[in-house]
């Protein structure tokens, strides 16, 4: 009982994010989604071409 006393303590001096900022910061994480995705699949189509062309 005292931990959930706590809890409910501790979640009122939680500081929430605004709407603002946290729409500022999840376009932020899908933006860099994004860009590692299309990294990672450049470099997957190099790695896979290289090793084609060396095992022909």
């Amino acid at each position: 009982m005292k931990f959930l006393k706590n809890v409910v303590e501790e979640m009122k001096n939680v500081s929430w994010p605004s709407k603002k900022q946290l729409r500022k910061d999840t376009f932020v994480v899908i933006q860099t989604t994004i860009i590692f995705a299309l990294m990672f699949f450049v470099m997957d189509a190099l790695i896979q071409t290289v090793f084609n062309w060396i095992l022909k």
